[in-house]
């Protein structure tokens, strides 16, 4: 059993990759239908569609134990270009979105330099913890709280923005206390 679930980590082909694969075609369109279309619910709706996949191929994955590095990698990578897309669509109408994706985006480099330098020294890639599932799903609620709700007050958008950049932080305070912790496993 052990054999085999290794195995696993290297296979590509599998149902949660391919439920990632289509979250990342889905990208163009929540842009297409939030800017050209101007269709703020069928964006939500598609938004919606896109974590639904996000749940069900974590599910999948574990479940019927179909958890690969490729899925580790391409699962957040789907994520984060969801969530810059949906949140640079909302730039075009909400200011405090600015501050909320600087954040994003400087967390998400700090992430990625940290992740290439632990899977150099541990070999290993790991999976995302609790707080990056919880920071997630706190910035699709200020997403698409932001889309539904068109004329949204300034007020209520500055502190939607400030409680998911809170949330991202807290995340990546966390995984750097998780990662120094697993490089000083390694040299210990």
């Amino acid at each position: 059993m052990a054999d085999e679930m290794r195995d696993n980590t290297k296979r590509i082909f599998t149902i949660p990759n391919l439920l990632s694969a289509f979250r990342l075609l889905l990208v163009p369109v929540i842009a297409w239908l939030y800017c050209g279309e101007e269709n703020y619910h069928l964006t939500a709706g598609v938004l919606l569609l896109s974590g639904a996949t996000d749940v069900l191929d974590g599910f999948v994955a574990r479940r019927f134990h179909m958890v690969s590095d490729l899925g580790k990698v391409l699962d957040p990578v789907a994520d984060k270009l969801t969530q810059a897309v949906a949140l640079g669509c909302l730039l075009t109408r909400f200011e405090a979105i600015w501050r909320l994706l600087a954040v994003l985006v400087i967390k998400e480099a700090l992430m990625a330099a940290m992740g290439i330098f632990v899977i150099r020294k541990t070999k290993t890639v790991y999976s995302a913890s609790w707080h990056g599932k919880l920071a997630t799903c706190i910035l699709y609620a200020v997403i698409l709280t932001h889309i539904v709700w068109y004329s949204i007050p300034v007020e209520i958008s500055e502190l939607l923005a400030a409680a998911g950049a809170g949330g991202i932080l807290l995340s990546l305070a966390l995984y750097t206390m998780q990662n120094v912790r697993r490089i000083k496993d390694i040299k210990a």
